[in-house]
C-alpha cells in the first residue's frame, strides 16, 4: 500500500508547485520556447510546444497527484457526466459523506460504510478496458486536449504520446478495491490500479482535514509508472541532450523543426 501521507503542508505544497513550474519552464526552454511560453494549468497544459501540442510536465520522486476534485467538478464537467457513469459514481462517493466535516468527525464509520457501495461499483466499471481507457484519458490528458506526458527523470525529459500512455496503463494493470488489514479498517475505501501485483495508482477520498474534505484524489506512483512505460515503450529517439522521445511520439514531436 501507499505510505499513509495524508497531504502536504502549505509550505510543501508551494514548493511542489514551484518545482513543477520550474521544470515546465526548463522543458519549454529546451524545445526553443521563450520565457513567456504559453500554458493552461486548469486544462493540464503545462507547456504548449511550437506545434501547438500540449504537454503535461511531471517530475517528483515518489508520486504524482493526477487530480484532486470536489463535487462540483463531477457535476458540472460535461465530459465527466457523460463518461459511462464514472463521473456520477465519483459524485456518489463524495455524497457518501456528510456535508459538514464536524459531522463526519463524530461518526466516521457510517460514512465509510456508505462509501463501500459506490467504490465497489466504480471498480467494477473500470474492469472494462474501454471505461478504464476513458478514465485515464480524462484524468491525465483532459479527454485528449493534452497530447503528451512529459516526465523529468534524472535531469532528462522523457516525452510520451497520450495514446501510448493510455494503451500501456489500460492493458497492463488490474483494478481492485482496497481490503481491510485489521479490525480498525474498513474495506473498499479505495480503488487500486496494480501492475505486477504492486500498487501503481489509487483513487481515494480525501477526508483527513477540513481543507480537503469531500474531495476525490487520484495518485500515481512515479517509479512504478516509469518502470512500466520504459518496459512497454522501447522505441526511442534523442531530440537533444536533455529531451528523449518515445514510441508514436517520435513521428509527431519536433515537427516545427521541419
Amino acid at each position: 500500500m501507499f505510505r499513509k501521507n495524508r497531504g502536504l503542508s502549505s509550505d510543501d505544497a508551494r514548493y511542489v508547485r514551484q518545482r513543477g513550474h520550474d521544470d515546465a519552464k526548463e522543458f519549454a526552454s529546451l524545445i526553443g520556447l521563450p520565457n513567456d511560453y504559453r500554458n493552461d494549468l486548469k486544462a493540464k497544459k503545462d507547456v504548449i510546444d511550437p506545434s501547438g501540442d500540449a504537454h503535461s510536465v511531471k517530475s517528483g520522486k515518489v508520486k504524482w497527484q493526477i487530480f484532486l476534485y470536489g463535487l462540483s467538478r463531477f457535476e458540472t464537467d460535461d465530459a465527466w457526466k457523460a463518461m459511462n457513469g464514472i463521473g456520477q459514481l465519483l459524485a456518489v462517493c463524495i455524497k457518501s459523506f456528510p456535508t459538514r466535516f464536524e459531522e463526519y468527525e463524530k461518526d466516521k464509520t457510517t460514512a465509510k460504510q456508505k462509501l463501500r457501495g459506490p467504490m465497489t461499483e466504480l471498480a467494477e466499471l473500470l474492469h472494462e478496458n474501454y471505461r478504464l481507457r476513458a478514465f485515464i484519458n480524462k484524468s491525465m490528458f483532459n479527454g485528449g486536449e493534452v497530447n503528451y506526458l512529459t516526465v523529468k527523470e534524472d535531469g532528462i525529459f522523457h516525452v510520451f504520446l497520450n495514446t501510448d500512455v493510455i494503451d500501456v496503463i489500460s492493458n497492463n494493470v488490474s483494478v481492485t478495491n482496497s481490503q481491510a488489514r485489521n479490525e480498525d479498517q474498513i474495506s473498499d475505501q479505495k480503488i487500486i490500479l496494480k501492475y505486477n501485483n504492486k500498487n501503481l495508482a489509487e483513487i481515494e477520498m480525501r477526508n483527513d482535514s477540513e481543507v480537503h474534505y469531500r474531495e476525490i484524489r487520484f495518485n500515481m506512483m512515479k517509479p512504478r509508472m516509469m518502470e512500466l512505460l520504459f518496459k512497454k515503450i522501447t522505441q526511442k529517439k534523442q531530440y537533444n541532450n536533455k529531451v528523449m522521445v518515445y514510441g508514436h511520439a517520435i513521428r509527431r514531436f519536433g515537427r516545427w523543426n521541419g
